[in-house]
């Protein structure tokens, strides 16, 4: 993976996660409510499968 590859893949990234404050900001607060409402351990948990399910993505695409 090359320079360019990483920075476009952080671009995508922080496009992706802006959507949806912009598109509703009322629900992403929410949301982000409801995160803030969890134990350490849930939230490791989803943690884990994101990291997971990226992984799988990339070994997929790859």
């Amino acid at each position: 993976m090359d320079g360019d590859t990483f920075w476009s893949a952080l671009a995508l990234v922080l496009v992706i996660e802006g959507l949806l404050p912009f598109l509703s900001p009322g629900g992403w607060r929410r949301g982000f409510g409801q995160l803030m409402q969890l134990r350490d351990g849930q939230l490791r948990f989803f943690g884990l499968c994101s990291i997971v399910l990226g992984l799988f993505l990339l070994w997929l695409l790859g």
